[in-house]
Parts: structure tokens; C-alpha cells; sequence
């Protein structure tokens, strides 16, 4: 019997369009039977915040990144045409239009698939963002778990 194929995926981009992407290649990749890791680091993991302000201890700088990041996926700017908050209104009138299914569903959609989602432990110490702050069935790791999930990994992308 052949082994799943693999594919990982480091989402490094807060932009609602990139991260939309990645989860739709990612939810592509476990309709394909793929066994799929999002690793999300740096500003994607804002794509990880649960949509409700969470109360956790936060020193001075940690409440700032906190207040200045978006606040769950919905609240992603788009990495063009932004136009002052209009741009990702437009964008998801457009999504509801056609029909495709918005980001913060392909999310649901990757954990019903059981797509493995990842926060990266050294970003959210950065940043300041605690674990109570992201969805649950969230998993935590460093590059070291990535780097195990991707070495075997048939396709590797970084968004």
C-alpha cells in the first residue's frame, strides 16, 4: 500500500487574500487524500485568533501587538488594493456573490478535514499572543515540527 502524500504549507502572511489561498490549496490537498500541515508563523497566525477580545496577562508591548494585529481571519486586510478598509468589503461581497466560500469557513472546513493547524510557539512568544487567544484544536510547535512534517513532504509552499 502506497503512503498518503504530504503536503505543508507555512502560511507567513496576515493578507485575507494569501491566507484564503492557502487554506483552499490546503483543503484541495485533503480532498486528495493529502495528509496537510498549516504552519502558521509571524502574521499569519492572525489568521488563528479567535474573533472575541480574550483576557490574558499581556506586558505593555504584547497589548500593543495584540490591539494593532486583526483580530480573527474575517478582520485580514487584502495585500492589494486595500483602499482604506473597502477593498476586503468589496472582495467579500464579490466572495459571497459567486458563492465561494470565505475564509473564515475554509478554516472550519480544514479542521473538519482534520488538516493539522500550527501555531508557531517562538512567533507567539514575540508577539506576545497566548494560547487562550486562538482557536481550539489549534496545535503549538517550533520550526523544528515543521521542518519534521515537511521533510517528507511531497509539496512544500510557503504563502
Amino acid at each position: 500500500m502506497e503512503d498518503r502524500k504530504k503536503t505543508t504549507i507555512v502560511l507567513f502572511s496576515g493578507d485575507y487574500d494569501k491566507a484564503m489561498a492557502a487554506y483552499i490549496i490546503a483543503n484541495g490537498a485533503a480532498a486528495y487524500d493529502h495528509e496537510v500541515t498549516i504552519f502558521h508563523t509571524f502574521w499569519g497566525l492572525n489568521a488563528l485568533r479567535k474573533d472575541e477580545p480574550i483576557q490574558a496577562k499581556k506586558n505593555f508591548m504584547e497589548r500593543m501587538f495584540g490591539t494593532m494585529m486583526p483580530r480573527g481571519a474575517d478582520k485580514m486586510g487584502l495585500s492589494k488594493m486595500h483602499f482604506a478598509g473597502f477593498g476586503p468589503k468589496m472582495i467579500k461581497d464579490i466572495i459571497k456573490k459567486h458563492n465561494a466560500v470565505p475564509l473564515p469557513d475554509l478554516i472550519d472546513m480544514a479542521q473538519e478535514m482534520d488538516i493539522k493547524l500550527v501555531a508557531c510557539t517562538m512567533t507567539m512568544d514575540l508577539l506576545g499572543l497566548q494560547k487562550e487567544e486562538l482557536l481550539d484544536g489549534v496545535e503549538y510547535a517550533g520550526v523544528a515540527a515543521y521542518l519534521a512534517d515537511a521533510q517528507d513532504g511531497n509539496v512544500n509552499l510557503f504563502i
